[in-house]
């Protein structure tokens, strides 16, 4: 009998590479995502490719939820991408974070309780160490996050591991690194209007699909840009996969990094996507965002013990791949 899991945030960057990514591994998927950020016509793209296989529910996760999980039962195992992410944007509207990410993850998990759902995957970052005091980061370095964005995925993490401790939830808690790339054949990606991820807009810049501009502020490194862990999107997910197979076989309550386990300047980054593509471009000087620090890498010999998980894919690949999606997609999905 297939598995059914419930993924939030379907219609996202992640959640939709990863719900393809699931399904394609034989499960059935019950997909929710409010629309506010994700795409419909990604939704559609994976109905298409997996018909009788994938169900939809546009619903925000702050909202009743019990007539989706009444609908489906039994639900195995939820996976949860749902969030607001974009840090400048969490330093103007702090509420918008606590409330999406915080609460909305709490009516989550009320719900799940409700229903005898007890196994969740939470998509978390990085952004709730802060700035690294040491470098590579594992998920024993404090947290101390700088802006409500890592602030709001904190308390998420502590909501799910009080439900864990009180109600007996199983979950992995994945902190993760910079997302880049799309899926392998290029045919889902990321559609984030205006995005504010890298590689993302170098290559966008080299397609001369827009400008390309530096966002980041001046810091304490050898070029003056700040140093992030660059993990491909499906290498992420892989992860989400094999987490989600160790909790339908056990009981395990785990806190675990993904990244790749090195750090690239954002310099590096834009010259390697300028080296791959074979395309220059002017590098303009855009607002530098608020809330960012100097470097951060991730740890993840955790990550190679407890999941059997290591990235396969290097950022040459993520490159290639952003290239096959926004050559078809120069503006990522239309709606």
């Amino acid at each position: 009998m297939e598995k059914k899991i419930l993924i939030t945030g379907c219609a996202g960057y992640i959640g939709s590479v990863a719900s393809d990514l699931f399904l394609s591994n034989g499960y059935r998927v019950i997909g929710v995502d409010n629309l506010q950020t994700g795409y419909r016509q990604a939704v559609e793209f994976i109905s298409q490719r997996h018909p009788q296989r994938f169900f939809f529910y546009q619903q925000d996760l702050k909202e009743d939820l019990a007539s989706i999980f009444e609908e489906n039962q039994p639900i195995a195992l939820v996976v949860h991408y749902a969030a607001s992410c974009v840090v400048d944007e969490s330093m103007r509207d702090p509420h918008k974070y606590f409330y999406n990410n915080a609460f909305g993850t709490l009516n989550l998990l009320e719900t799940m309780r409700k229903f005898q759902t007890r196994k969740i995957v939470f998509s978390s970052t990085c952004a709730v160490y802060g700035e690294a005091e040491t470098v590579p980061v594992s998920e024993k370095h404090q947290l101390l996050p700088v802006n409500p964005y890592g602030q709001s995925k904190k308390m998420a993490e502590e909501i799910i591991q009080w439900y864990g401790q009180i109600f007996d939830f199983d979950f992995f808690i994945l902190r993760y690194f910079n997302v880049c790339g799309a899926s392998d054949d290029g045919t889902i990606g990321d559609s984030k209007k205006p995005s504010t991820l890298l590689v993302q807009n170098a290559v966008r810049g080299a397609l001369r699909i827009e400008s390309f501009y530096l966002t980041c502020p001046q810091v304490d490194t050898p070029d003056k840009t700040p140093i992030r862990d660059y993990i491909n999107v499906v290498d992420l997910n892989e992860a989400h996969l094999l987490a989600a197979e160790k909790l339908l076989e056990s009981h395990y309550r785990e806190v675990v990094n993904l990244g790749t386990g090195q750090g690239n300047s954002v310099l590096e980054i834009v010259s390697r996507v300028q080296e791959i593509t074979g395309r220059t471009f002017k590098i303009n000087r855009g607002r530098p965002r608020k809330g960012e620090y100097a470097r951060i890498f991730a740890d993840i010999t955790k990550a190679k013990r407890v999941l059997g998980w290591q990235p396969r894919r290097t950022i040459d690949d993520s490159i290639k791949t952003l290239v096959k999606w926004y050559t078809h997609h120069p503006q990522g999905w239309d709606y």
